[in-house]
């Protein structure tokens, strides 16, 4: 970092003060660069070995370094609905950390579960498209677009779960210019409730010819009163 940069920064955190990406507690200076307080980083409702690991319909598992409850939950929907995109430099710690337990061996494309064109204007930017970012780090992969959302649908939140695999069928098409034939693909998300998207994500890469998908979310839901909309 330059001299310039560091100072800007130092010059930020005075103006606004950085907080946890969690509870939103003030951080102490060696505590601000991990954007996690002491607390929530011993109390966070994590995912433990084969708990991090959900099979699912037309992909072989996902994966989930926490839970969707709490200050998870919270956190999550103010990276959504509230403009804080930047806590996708955060959540990434957490989704390396759960690739390198469980997938080690590198993929061969990362790629994400799109918006519709008119929620992404709507919001200015994809979150899952963000994290997508963050878990390709790990293996110095780029993300790489593969789908396409055809048309808007209502948020999944509002739904139960046959209404959710109904709302996402048909939506996603691969894209004129993707190339999944043979090919092993972490697909990535924000948040895995009934798993209805990643599923018809999954169906419609296999379809084109992709070999393996392995899904990776940030959370997992625990139940019924547990949401995911995108």
């Amino acid at each position: 970092m330059s001299a310039v940069a560091g100072l800007w920064n130092r010059v930020l955190n005075l103006v606004y003060p950085p907080r946890c990406v969690f509870c939103q507690d003030f951080l102490p200076g060696e505590r601000a660069t991990l954007g996690v307080c002491a607390a929530c980083d011993s109390a966070l409702p994590r995912t433990d070995g084969a708990t991090a690991l959900r099979p699912g319909d037309y992909f072989a598992f996902c994966l989930s370094p926490l839970l969707y409850q709490g200050v998870v939950r919270e956190s999550i929907r103010r990276y959504k609905f509230s403009g804080r995109s930047y806590y996708h430099r955060v959540y990434g710690v957490f989704l390396r950390s759960c690739l390198k337990e469980h997938l080690p061996s590198p993929p061969d494309v990362v790629t994400w579960a799109p918006l519709s064109a008119r929620r992404k204007h709507r919001r200015g930017y994809d979150q899952a498209k963000l994290l997508a970012e963050e878990a390709g780090q790990l293996y110095g992969l780029r993300p790489v677009p593969l789908l396409k959302k055809v048309r808007h649908t209502p948020a999944q939140s509002s739904l139960g779960r046959a209404a959710r695999e109904e709302n996402v069928r048909g939506v996603y098409r691969i894209r004129p210019d993707a190339s999944v034939s043979g090919k092993r693909i972490l697909l990535v998300d924000d948040v895995i409730t009934t798993g209805s998207t990643l599923s018809e994500c999954s169906r419609v890469l296999l379809n084109a010819g992709a070999a393996e998908i392995v899904c990776l979310t940030l959370a997992r839901a625990t139940g019924n009163r547990d949401t995911e909309a995108k």
